[in-house]
């Protein structure tokens, strides 16, 4: 359904350093940078079939979170959700909302976790435990 997700950074080399250590828990390497004449930088992150990037915003405003807004990222297991979030506290994250764990609802038990980047963007680590 989606091409790819793309957030935008005040600080690209802060938001580098978070992305790098929390999508590298999923596997994704280095990402591909590209620069602009006007300034614009963006790091593009592939990994699993998937994009996400990050960016300096096109307008030159300053870079804002979405207000309900959530980016969801798929995990492999309990374990691979704690590394995501404990990746992201540890390189300018901040933890928000329960700690990481099991929740029991609707779905079912899902293993969650959630952080927000140096932007402000939230972001949820899941698992589906079954």
């Amino acid at each position: 359904m989606f091409s790819h997700v793309m957030v935008g950074a005040n600080d690209i080399e802060a938001s580098k350093k978070f992305y790098d250590a929390v999508l590298g828990v999923l596997g994704a390497g280095e990402p591909m940078r590209d620069e602009k004449e006007d300034g614009t930088v963006r790091l593009f992150y592939p990994c699993n079939g998937g994009m996400f990037g990050i960016s300096t915003p096109i307008d030159k405003q300053p870079a804002t979170c979405g207000n309900g807004s959530t980016i969801g990222f798929a995990c492999d297991s309990l374990e691979q959700v704690k590394a995501f979030h404990d990746a992201g506290v540890a390189n300018g994250g901040t933890s928000i909302e329960d700690p990481p764990g099991p929740r029991q609802g609707s779905m079912g038990t899902l293993n969650l976790a959630y952080v927000r980047d140096p932007a402000g963007n939230k972001l949820c680590a899941l698992h589906r435990a079954g």
